[in-house]
């Protein structure tokens, strides 16, 4: 017997869905809050088109709604996601009995634009790593903000990974940190020279003088003694981009990007950078070869003696 609210609206409707993937899918509170502004956008372009009935939503109305996104200016990766939600809404409207027919195709009907991820050149991981140096902090932050951006850089961390470090995930000599990625999956990092002795000193002589430090696990820790917060590791990359001179745009991420980048510029096998990321799958991971593509013909415009010469022919 399909679903029934009490109201029939599509207001209900969204709600119901998204209560019933909270409890099917484990969706978090950041993405059903995206779910549920991408579904009101939906409701709002029916609105404006004259569609109070979900029963008169056909494909037509689905290609006139991409259109209407597209002529606001969403960006193609936002457009494919609003599509997929919809996709989702509508399978599960039809698997509750509330629609016989789903309207939205099954196949994405455009191509997802592919953004080639920012990353930081070697001389720019350095400004950055010792930006800290620059500013009037105490010594026991500086060093451990110096560690921490060194950890990041020489692992590849996610941000949420950097967070959820304890002490004892910290093998210094194996050189490896312990880490719990997507899905709860747990996976080994290797730790370079430079971010093995700043990461020794601050454990050994910096975390032991912020206060109730004996209390907590964590790697990192704040001034008041409780473990660094994700907004506060995000700010902190941003705070030292800025000192650095590399603008607003550099996050945790765009040090994880340099990694992968740095790796495979340097030889690395594919399914090794994967690994060291996390990646699932090496569709994930195969990017970073579109990366180091542009970075090749950059190199090679610059050095070969005849490269401008092809270029123009070209």
């Amino acid at each position: 017997m399909g679903y029934e609210p009490t109201e029939k609206d599509m207001n209900s409707y969204i709600e119901a869905y998204l209560q019933h993937m909270v409890g099917y899918r484990g969706l978090s509170d950041a993405t059903v809050k995206t779910y549920l502004q991408d579904l009101k956008t939906f409701k709002n372009f029916l609105e404006l088109t004259g569609i109070a009935d979900l029963r008169d939503v056909d494909r037509r109305t689905v290609r006139g709604f991409l259109v209407y996104l597209a002529d606001k200016n969403y960006q193609r990766s936002s457009i494919s996601r609003k599509l997929s939600v919809l996709r989702g809404f509508y399978r599960w409207l039809v698997t509750e009995d509330v629609l016989a027919v789903d309207p939205v195709p099954r196949r994405s009907t455009m191509k997802k634009e592919v953004k080639l991820p920012r990353f930081l050149t070697n001389d720019e991981v350095v400004r950055l790593i010792d930006s800290p140096k620059s500013g009037t902090y105490s010594e026991t932050l500086r060093n451990r903000d110096i560690s921490l951006l060194e950890l990041v850089y020489a692992s590849g961390l996610r941000v949420s990974e950097v967070h959820g470090l304890n002490i004892g995930d910290v093998d210094f000599h194996s050189k490896t940190v312990r880490v719990i990625g997507k899905g709860d999956k747990e996976r080994l990092t290797l730790l370079g020279f430079p971010a093995k002795s700043t990461l020794q000193r601050y454990i050994n002589l910096d975390r032991p003088k912020v206060k109730g430090f004996d209390k907590s696990d964590s790697l990192f820790l704040s001034k008041q003694g409780s473990r660094l917060s994700i907004r506060s590791i995000q700010n902190l990359v941003k705070k030292y981009s800025r000192l650095a001179g590399l603008g607003n745009e550099v996050h945790t991420h765009t040090l994880r990007h340099s990694f992968a980048t740095h790796l495979i510029n340097g030889g690395a096998d594919l399914r090794v950078v994967q690994d060291l990321l996390g990646h699932s799958s090496p569709s994930t991971t195969q990017i970073y070869t579109h990366v180091t593509g542009v970075e090749a013909r950059k190199s090679y415009l610059n050095a070969h003696p005849m490269a401008k010469e092809l270029e123009e022919k070209i």
